[in-house]
């Protein structure tokens, strides 16, 4: 397919609950063009429309999306299956890609996206995923969020795709995205000092991120 032909990464975006493809688009925006020229970023809307009120009204405009909902205490989920098939089917038709990058709802299900693919319960018609980038993420079966039936084992081994994980120091989601990273093998870390939200790059985290995409690219370059 086209991607012969392509020099940089595709990157398939999946936003925060109750937000959409466009505000993350917003956000991502906000880093400096020569990260953002070494990337070819596709923000996709999740499958299901807010089924209650954001946290962003007020900040952007609706609509907005959801990827699945649970319960109170995050231990029964909904449409998880369906979230799953909605991605495949994209990824299917606008693919090849050859990474995620993901935020809160998005960065969990991001994150368990290698592991669940790796043991056939998902995505297993599109190409192997090849690298994460996590911003304000956390984990399935960890201290806050149980584990929808299809992902009780997607960090079990721990995942061995290279990902890149945002940190915020004020961030609700820091202990939990901070445990994250013992789930997967080498995970490159970006700590900085905002909270729930895609930061902006300093020049450390600019060159963090730069040297993270030469290496996956370099990577999936081997594969191909």
């Amino acid at each position: 397919m086209e991607n012969q032909l392509q020099n940089k990464p595709r990157i398939l975006c999946l936003h925060g609950f109750r937000t959409s493809a466009e505000i993350l688009k917003k956000l991502v925006g906000k880093w400096p063009e020569t990260v953002l020229g070494n990337l070819d970023l596709v923000f996709l809307d999740a499958p299901f429309p807010a089924q209650g009120k954001s946290d962003v009204e007020g900040l952007f405009d609706p609509p907005y999306y959801e990827w699945f909902q649970s319960n109170q205490d995050f231990t029964e989920y909904i449409n998880f299956e369906e979230c799953l098939a909605y991605i495949e089917d994209y990824m299917l038709k606008h693919g090849p890609f050859h990474g995620l990058l993901g935020f809160s709802q998005g960065a969990i299900l991001a994150a368990a996206l290698p592991g669940m693919q790796a043991q056939g319960v998902a995505l297993t018609k599109v190409p192997k995923i090849k690298f994460l980038i996590i911003i304000s993420g956390a984990k399935f079966g960890g201290s806050k969020f149980g584990s929808p039936k299809l992902a009780a084992n997607a960090f079990s081994p721990p995942i061995p795709c290279p990902s890149l994980h945002f940190i915020g120091e004020t961030d609700f989601m820091k202990q939990e995205g901070t445990a994250l990273l013992e789930s997967f093998v080498d995970p490159v870390v970006i700590h900085h000092p905002r909270g729930h939200t895609v930061p902006r790059l300093d020049e450390k985290a600019q060159e963090t991120v730069l040297q993270f995409i030469q290496k996956i690219w370099s990577i999936s370059l081997q594969e191909e």
